[in-house]
This record gives C-alpha cells, sequence and structure tokens, in this order.
C-alpha cells in the first residue's frame, strides 16, 4: 500500500510540473511580449530628455584651458624628475594656473586655517598645497601624490 501511494505520488508530481513549467513559461513570454512592446517608446523619451540635459548644462570652468598672458612664472622641479609651473596674475589671487604634463589645469584658491596656499580643481581632481619650503601635487580623485618637494629655483638656493 505504501508502495502504491508512494507511486501515486511521484506520478502526479511528474504530471503537474510540466504543466506548471509551460504556464509559467507562457506567461513570462507574454509579459516580455508585452514589456518589449512598451519599451522602446520609454526609452527614446529618456534619450531626448538626457540630450536635453547635456544641451542645457553649462562648461565647466574648471575644464578649460586658462589664459596665461600677463602671468607671474613660477617654474618648480619635484623629486623624481617631475616638473610643473605655476602661472599666477597678480590682479586674481583666488586663481592659478598650473601646468602639470602638456596641460595646463585652472586651479580655484580653498581657505585653509593654517595659511597654506591650497587650489583645487574639481572637474579633473588635481589639488595643489603651496607651503614656504615645498609644494606638493596631490590627485583627490585617486587619493595619491604626483609630486611632493616642488621647489622653485629660489627655494632650492636656501
Amino acid at each position: 500500500m505504501k508502495l502504491s501511494l508512494s507511486a501515486l505520488l511521484l506520478a502526479a508530481f511528474a504530471v503537474a510540473t510540466p504543466a506548471q513549467a509551460q504556464t509559467a513559461a507562457t506567461t513570462a513570454s507574454g509579459a516580455s511580449a508585452s514589456a518589449s512592446a512598451t519599451a522602446p517608446a520609454p526609452k527614446k523619451a529618456v534619450k531626448k530628455k538626457a540630450a536635453a540635459k547635456q544641451e542645457a548644462k553649462p562648461e565647466d570652468p574648471e575644464a578649460k584651458e586658462p589664459d596665461v598672458a600677463g602671468t607671474t612664472v613660477s617654474e618648480y622641479s619635484c623629486e623624481l624628475g617631475n616638473k610643473l609651473t605655476i602661472f599666477q596674475n597678480n590682479d586674481d589671487s583666488d586663481h592659478i594656473a598650473l601646468k602639470w604634463g602638456k596641460r595646463l589645469h585652472r586651479m580655484t584658491r580653498v581657505p585653509t586655517s593654517t595659511g597654506a596656499a591650497r587650489y583645487e580643481n574639481h572637474y579633473y581632481g588635481l589639488l595643489w598645497i603651496g607651503l614656504p619650503a615645498k609644494g606638493i601635487l596631490l590627485d583627490s580623485k585617486s587619493g595619491h601624490e604626483l609630486a611632493n618637494e616642488c621647489k622653485t629655483a629660489e627655494q632650492l638656493a636656501q
């Protein structure tokens, strides 16, 4: 009796499982067909909105190369043979132009409690800290040092 009851339960389970799977597949394909029919319209609307946002977004002033005409130039030699140049306009103490590699970066002054000259460019993730004895260039996005012990010719002579 137990054997026949077990066989009957197994047979019922074997018949019910494919029927449920077929129903689930039909429901899923029906749902995906209806979803795919309505999906393209919202995607197109999203693309138009994204394009409109890009057009309306003003260009970041830190992304453009600054004009260095009429500026004071300070060339720095750093450890590991790195070199950088700072262009400073005497009329604008809130900004400098920093040449690192082959690119000029517009840096904006950030107030500090210590009085150190700290300039940042959030767009490229650069941070320049000018101390009386040396300068340091950091990459704030990746969190590592780009140049250390940067000194001008006057600082090297001392």
